[in-house]
């Protein structure tokens, strides 16, 4: 953020230079073509030189007065004063500059007086009042963009905590059954196995950890996490867990948010597999259709009505947390449908744009075209 509001400063910097050079410029060459216009010598284009030279350099004086004012904010009617007292003065010294610099360098003999400095005069705040409108109505529409950017930058920052928060929430509970079941093995002296559950509970730990909430990843490394956390989950049920995978080799590399199966399948084995007696099956299906991802996850549990989703079910980010996690990823472009199974169970399905990884030679098209 720092860097970004450097660079709005040197852009403000850059444009207000731009602007100053290239209108004072223009206000000489206009100056100079109307006098040609009216019969002057080529000598006048110095007179009309230095006193282009005074106007930019007042106007310089009047950037300074207008920057200490907007840094105080004083009220609208004192701001509005003050300017028109600058402008007058500022006029009055450009007048007197302009035809100093006249009567040096182009006609010695003139000494304008009353209504002829004052026409002057009031030409001359024409300009600086044009100068000093532009100059209020550039910074304001820059500093409505920085504004703009700050807005941005706080509410991509808000919509990033909101994803650690709902991402980085490790059900209790499965840390717990996992613990008292390496606690059971290694009290029935079955060390292997014990040693085999906390290295697959460290994988897992190391693997939710270390992935981004915003980051993404290829649905192969998403079966990969999942893999993890159902293999620690098969020594508590044995063979009361059934799994059935199928994913089609186009959908394996498409991109999705990373763990975001996981609290699903958990919210599967508790309420589907945990309360029966005989357990249960829990089935994934994933394709690329119509330019999207779809993943179906259904189970052959009791059913939608043993479903919980009050948010604190499967590990505070069950349903509730996966249905927000993809309205703030993708706000128009997703589905997430619940409905029951048949014959029994529930099923979830998934739909999101189909992504895939940019590779090298993509980058290097990009920048080729």
């Amino acid at each position: 953020m720092k860097d970004k509001l450097r660079n709005i400063i040197q852009y403000k910097e850059s444009i207000f230079w731009l602007l100053q050079i290239s209108g004072w410029i223009a206000f000489c060459a206009i100056r100079t073509l109307n006098g040609y216009a009216h019969g002057r010598d080529p000598e006048y284009f110095y007179a009309t030189l230095f006193g282009t030279l005074g106007g930019f350099i007042i106007t310089l004086g009047l950037r300074y007065i207008y920057q200490k004012l907007r840094s105080v904010s004083p009220p609208p009617v004192t701001m509005l004063l003050s300017v028109t007292t600058a402008v007058v003065i500022g006029s009055l010294i450009f007048s007197t500059v302009e035809v100093w610099t006249y009567v040096q360098t182009y006609e010695p003999d003139w000494n304008p007086r009353g209504w002829e400095f004052l026409s002057n005069a009031l030409y001359d705040v024409f300009v600086l009042l044009t100068w000093t409108g532009l100059y209020f109505i550039i910074n304001n529409q820059i500093e409505l963009q920085e504004q703009r950017e700050k807005y941005l930058h706080a509410m991509a920052e808000a919509h990033q905590a909101q994803l650690k928060m709902l991402r980085y929430q490790l059900n209790p509970h499965f840390l717990f059954n996992t613990l008292n079941a390496i606690s059971t093995l290694v009290l029935d002296k079955q060390t292997k196995e014990a040693n085999n559950m906390l290295s697959k509970l460290s994988a897992f730990l190391r693997f939710s950890l270390v992935s981004q909430p915003m980051q993404k990843m290829t649905v192969d490394e998403e079966l990969y996490a999942l893999w993890l956390y159902l293999d620690i989950e098969r020594v508590r049920f044995q063979d009361r867990l059934e799994l059935d995978f199928e994913v089609e080799d186009e959908a394996r590399q498409a991109l999705l948010p990373s763990l975001l199966l996981q609290p699903l399948v958990e919210n599967a084995i508790k309420y589907a597999i945990a309360p029966l007696e005989n357990g249960g099956s829990i089935m994934l299906r994933a394709k690329v259709e119509d330019n999207q991802l779809v993943i179906v996850l259904s189970d052959k549990g009791p059913g939608l009505q043993e479903h919980r989703d009050d948010g604190f079910s499967s590990s505070g980010v069950g349903i509730a947390n996966t249905r927000n996690r993809l309205e703030q990823l993708y706000p128009e472009e997703h589905e997430f449908d619940i409905g029951p199974n048949s014959p029994t169970g529930l099923k979830i399905t998934i739909k999101i744009p189909y992504e895939v990884k940019e590779t090298n030679e993509d980058k290097l098209s990009e920048v080729a075209e």
